[in-house]
C-alpha cells in the first residue's frame, strides 16, 4: 500500500520504518530540510535503539521529501505524525496537525484514509475532517481515522512491530478497512472502535500509567516515613494480577514527551467542560514535588548548596534515550546552579542536548569516575545500566564525601550495607556506613 506520513518524529518516523518493513511503500514528509538529508542518508535524526538499523534495511521501501504535495497526491494511506505540544495553559497545541490537514486537503488527488497518529485531544479528528472537507481543491472523497500509539521512548521500534494492540477508530467502514489492510501482517490484537473512544483510549491509558507511578510515589514517600520498604510492598501489591508489577517502580517522577504533557491535556479538557479529574489533578501535583525529592533530601547532610561539587548522573528523562523534556535533571539542576554549587555531569546519551541549555554552567564528563572524583555529593537521575552496574565501592574511594542520593533505585540496599558510603533512595532505609562533617 503506497503510504505517506507526515512527521519525522519519535511517532512519524518509528511508524515509518516500521511499516516499511512489513512491504509498504512509505514517504515521509518533514519541512527541515537537513533533517531530510540526514534520513536520506540513513541517518536517524533521533536517539532510538534499532531505528536506524531498519532504516537501512528498509531503504528501498522508504522516500524523504519536504515536497508534501508529491508525497500526499496520490497515496492510499496518509498518517499525521507531528508534534501536539503544550500551551502555557496545559492545553495541546493543535496548529501543526491543523497546518497538516489544509496540506492534505490542497495535495490530494483521489480518494484516501487520513490517520491521525498525533495524540490529540477528543474531537479532535472531527475537526481534522472538517478542515479537510471545507480546503478541498479536487473532487475526492476522505475518511479520517484515529490510530493512537502507544510507543515508549528507547523501546519505540519494539513496542510498534510488537504492539499490545492496535486500536483503529473510524466512522465509515471502509476506513476501518483499510487501516486493517494495513496492519495484516501486524502479530497483534486490533481493536475498532468510533474515533473519540479510539482518542479517550490513548489518554487514559497513558494517564492511568501516570496515576500509577504518581501513587507508588506517595507510598515510597509515606515508606521512608514509617520505616517500611517500597521494594518489598510492590513486589507484593505486583504479585495482584488485577494490580500487576509493571509501573510500581518508585523514584523521582515521570518526565519525557507524553506523561507529563497528556495528563495535563487532559485535565484542561475536563476543566473546559466544566469537570474535574481530581485523580489526574492529584497525578501532576505529586509528580511535580517528587522531581525535588532528592533537592530535599540533601539538605540532611549540608545546609546549603553553596561551594559544593555535585557529581550529576544521568541528563535524560529516562534510559536509552537523549530526550531532556520534563526531566529531573530541568529542574535540580537550575536550583543547584542558583544555590552556588560546581556540577559535574554525565549522561551517555543527553549531554549534547543539554549543552544547548546549559553551555557553561556544567562540567560535562566522560566517565562515571570521572563525575563523581572529589565530589561532596552525587544525585542519580537516570537509571542507565552503566549506572546500575558500577562498582560502588568506586563512590568512597573516589568521592571527597560518598553521599549518593539514589532518586531511581538503581542499588539494592543489602549491596551498600558494607560499603563505606552513605546510600539514600526512595522509599527505602538510608544506609549509613561514612562519617563526615555537616558543613
Amino acid at each position: 500500500m503506497k503510504i505517506a506520513i507526515a512527521g519525522t518524529g519519535y511517532v512519524g518516523l518509528v511508524t515509518a520504518v516500521c511499516l516499511a518493513e512489513h512491504k509498504h511503500s512509505v514517504t515521509c514528509v518533514d519541512i527541515d530540510e537537513e533533517k531530510v538529508s540526514l534520513m536520506k542518508a540513513g541517518i536517524s535524526p533521533i536517539f532510538e535503539p534499532g531505528l536506524e538499523e531498519l532504516m537501512v534495511r528498509n531503504k528501498e521501501s522508504i522516500e524523504f521529501t519536504t515536497n508534501y504535495k508529491e508525497a500526499y497526491k496520490d497515496a492510499d494511506v496518509i498518517f499525521i505524525g507531528v508534534g501536539t505540544p503544550e500551551k502555557k495553559d496545559g492545553s495541546a497545541n493543535l496548529s501543526y496537525v491543523y497546518s497538516v490537514a489544509i496540506q492534505i486537503a490542497e495535495s490530494i488527488e483521489k480518494d484516501c484514509v487520513v490517520v491521525v497518529k498525533s495524540t490529540v485531544p477528543i474531537g479532535t479528528n472531527d475537526k481534522i475532517e472538517a478542515i479537510i472537507n471545507k480546503n478541498l481543491v479536487s473532487d475526492v472523497k476522505v475518511y479520517v481515522a484515529s490510530n493512537p500509539e502507544f510507543l515508549s521512548q528507547g523501546t519505540a521500534v519494539r513496542d510498534t512491530l510488537h504492539a499490545s494492540r492496535i486500536v483503529i477508530g473510524v466512522e465509515e467502514e471502509i476506513a476501518g478497512n483499510t487501516l486493517m489492510k494495513v496492519y495484516q501482517d501486524f502479530n497483534a490484537p486490533i481493536m475498532v472502535t468510533n474515533r473519540r473512544s479510539a482518542e479517550m483510549i490513548k489518554y487514559a491509558s497513558n494517564d492511568f500509567l501516570a496515576l500509577k507511578i504518581s501513587f507508588i510515589n506517595e507510598i515510597a514517600n509515606l515508606c521512608e516515613i514509617i520505616d517500611a520498604d517500597i521494594d518489598d510492598v510492590a513486589r507484593g501489591m505486583g504479585y495482584d494480577s488485577r494490580i500487576g508489577s509493571k509501573f510500581l517502580n518508585s523514584g523521582i517522577g515521570y518526565g519525557g514527551s507524553c506523561f507529563p504533557k497528556d495528563t495535563k491535556a487532559l485535565h484542561w479538557l475536563a476543566s473546559f467542560y466544566d469537570y474535574e479529574l481530581k485523580t489526574i489533578k492529584a497525578t501532576i501535583e505529586v509528580n511535580e514535588n517528587q522531581k525535588i525529592k532528592l533537592i530535599k533530601k540533601s539538605r540532611k547532610y549540608f545546609d546549603g548548596l553553596n561551594g559544593l561539587t555535585i557529581a550529576v548522573l544521568g541528563l535524560t528523562f529516562k534510559p536509552g534515550t537523549d530526550d531532556l523534556r520534563e526531566a529531573p535533571s530541568l529542574v535540580n539542576i537550575p536550583i543547584m546552579i542558583e544555590g552556588g554549587a560546581n556540577i559535574k555531569a554525565w549522561d551517555p546519551a543527553g549531554v549534547n542536548n543539554f549543552k544547548k541549555i546549559y553551555p557553561s554552567e556544567v562540567i560535562y564528563c566522560e566517565t562515571i569516575e570521572e563525575t563523581i572524583e572529589d565530589a561532596d555529593i552525587c544525585f542519580i537521575f537516570t537509571e542507565w545500566d552503566e549506572v546500575k552496574n558500577f562498582d560502588i565501592n568506586n563512590y568512597s574511594k573516589l568521592m571527597k564525601h560518598p553521599i549518593i542520593l539514589d532518586g531511581r533505585n538503581c542499588y539494592d540496599v543489602n549491596h551498600t550495607k558494607n560499603a563505606n558510603i552513605v546510600y539514600d533512595s526512595i522509599g527505602r532505609a538510608t544506609i549509613k556506613n561514612y562519617e563526615f562533617a555537616i558543613v
